[in-house]
């Protein structure tokens, strides 16, 4: 697709009024694949990843998703589209199935045996009280009760970061599977191996601005030493 097909920042600025996180951050970021944010710590990439479905709303500057001004649609409607992935994942009270019901609430126990196992989960999860999964389960319900929206993107803020090896790896496997699918993903993380795996396209957010943008390779040969320590360049 079209870059213009997915998210356009203009001139964005956030955070606290009187010290903007981000600065003049102006980018277009593919509706294709997997980009991957990165930068050090307290650079800014959750905070320009909670713009892009309006959890947060810039100070200054303009965004827009296909298209369309994010502040002209209502939260809810954008959110049906970009749907949002976080480290923790948040559970609801009562069972997996409450929880695909708090994103439709009348799905059938079909479609949600369907959606476990699109995320590779066993059929005999669906009643398991949701507090009993594992770190590993309770991110794949949650990538599950996203995608029962059938969004156009998913957001995803360092959705492994608080996994082990084998259910770090079950994700990606997943986000891969999304990606070549035709489900984009935007995916936050501080990880220099899964990035150089996963990432199709990198923006790299050095002090609130964008110090790249493109694909591995060209951050790979750029001249600035933190953009390529950022990627793990060999």
């Amino acid at each position: 697709m079209a870059t213009h097909d997915g998210f356009s920042l203009r001139g964005v600025a956030a955070g606290p009024a009187g010290e903007p996180i981000l600065r003049d951050i102006t980018v277009d970021i593919p509706n294709v694949g997997i980009t991957a944010i990165v930068g050090p710590s307290g650079s800014g990439k959750s905070t320009l990843l909670r713009l892009l479905n309006r959890l947060d709303d810039p100070l200054a500057g303009e965004i827009r998703w296909r298209g369309q001004r994010l502040d002209e649609l209502r939260p809810d409607e954008l959110r049906r589209q970009v749907a949002m992935v976080f480290q923790r994942p948040p559970l609801f009270a009562g069972s997996v199935l409450d929880n695909f019901r708090v994103a439709v609430a009348d799905i059938d126990e079909d479609r949600a045996l369907h959606v476990l196992d699109h995320v590779g989960l066993p059929a005999g999860l669906l009643h398991r009280d949701a507090a009993d999964l594992s770190g590993g389960e309770a991110q794949r319900m949650c990538v599950g009760r996203a995608l029962l929206t059938r969004p156009m993107v998913v957001l995803a803020d360092e959705p492994t970061a608080a996994l082990d090896g084998e259910a770090r790896n079950t994700i990606e496997e997943l986000a891969q599977q999304l990606a070549d699918e035709g489900t984009p993903l935007v995916w936050v993380s501080h990880d220099t191996a899964q990035l150089r795996r996963l990432a199709d396209h990198v923006l790299a957010v050095v002090d609130g601005r964008v110090a790249a943008f493109g694909h591995l390779s060209d951050l790979d040969a750029s001249d600035d030493p933190v953009v390529r320590r950022l990627v793990g360049a060999p």
